[in-house]
């Protein structure tokens, strides 16, 4: 499976991962100067260069210039990952700044969601959009927080503090954050809708130090 990095115009991450993991970097035309102070060389930058010209990037980095306004930069760098055939993308950059685009983000990988593998990643937490059943590992003590967007029915869950035993999210009713886990392995399904799963970074007995 081939997997591609991408750093959008949010705030950047602390620490930035290992980019010998990955296939592919990519990043928004607004990005790239973040990158670039941290001596990373995106394989591809993708925007319409309202932020930078074109003539600012490395000879060895590909400029893929895509004005249409009636989408967001990573709007557009997501369909170029799909044009490629990547099948993952470890998505930073996400949160922080201005919140109209953590939403508009959110909105963007949802209409990715069938041909992306999409995961987010910030100084605090990773949170997706999830299959209908999943495995989580390793999450023992950890906040997991569960969204619907707008709705997820029959949400079940095991290794969770407050277990939901086939319940019914809703963004205007009822939603399922601040939740923990009680083991290292936790299982989470649902029937239909879309549910996005927030784990943080930190167990509950290192959060005050965090936060």
């Amino acid at each position: 499976m081939s997997k591609a990095m991408m750093l959008i115009n949010g705030a950047p991450p602390r620490i930035f991962p290992d980019t010998e993991l990955y296939d592919y970097i990519y990043c928004t035309d607004g990005a790239y100067p973040t990158l670039l102070a941290k001596k990373i060389r995106p394989d591809y930058v993708v925007g319409d260069f309202d932020s930078i010209s074109m003539e600012d990037l490395s000879p060895q980095v590909q400029a893929v210039f895509k004005p249409d306004q009636d989408y967001t930069d990573f709007y557009k760098c997501l369909e170029l990952l799909v044009e490629h055939g990547v099948e993952s993308v470890d998505v930073f950059g996400s949160t922080g700044m201005e919140h109209d685009h953590y939403l508009g983000n959110l909105s963007t990988a949802l209409r990715f969601k069938e041909e992306l593998d999409i995961v987010f990643y910030d100084d605090y937490a990773t949170f997706f959009f999830a299959d209908n059943y999943l495995e989580l590992e390793g999450v023992n003590e950890r906040i997991i927080s569960l969204y619907p967007f707008p709705t997820a029915t029959n949400v079940q869950s095991q290794g969770l503090f407050y277990p939901l035993n086939g319940i019914d999210l809703d963004i205007t009713q009822q939603i399922g954050t601040r939740n923990h886990a009680t083991n290292d392995l936790v299982n989470l399904s649902y029937d239909s809708g879309n549910l996005l799963v927030f784990i943080s970074n930190y167990t509950l007995a290192e959060k005050d130090g965090v936060l």
